[in-house]
């Protein structure tokens, strides 16, 4: 793994999409990596603006969305079978265990998935 890569939780979009210049600093210029179920939470948000569609759109625009696939699926499982994790959670989780990247979130549940390679963010 080169560094250069990263998947992001939901709320590091939604931090970064808020102006968070920490964030924005560490993952300028990186590879931003998101689980379709990001993409599904981020547009799938019932009281989202036209406006703030338009934006969240064109953000998942210039990242790489990894969409389900065997693997994930088998991981998922595993996952939320070992650490008893919210379907949504343990999707992403397996995500990043697919891809190797290193994770980026704020939510501390996921300190406890010991197959992830875990960046946990604290504003």
């Amino acid at each position: 793994m080169s560094g250069d890569s990263f998947l992001l939780d939901t709320n590091i979009v939604l931090y970064l999409l808020d102006g968070d210049k920490t964030l924005s600093e560490f993952l300028f210029n990186k590879n931003l990596y998101i689980s379709f179920i990001t993409e599904i939470e981020l547009l799938g948000y019932s009281k989202i603006s036209s406006k703030e569609k338009q934006i969240v759109k064109s953000f998942i625009e210039d990242c790489i969305v990894i969409d389900v696939n065997n693997e994930i699926k088998r991981d998922a499982i595993s996952i939320r079978s070992k650490y008893n994790v919210k379907l949504g959670d343990c999707l992403i989780a397996a995500t990043a265990a697919f891809t190797g990247f290193p994770f980026v979130t704020s939510d501390k549940g996921f300190e406890k998935i010991k197959e992830i390679d875990l960046v946990l963010y604290q504003k």
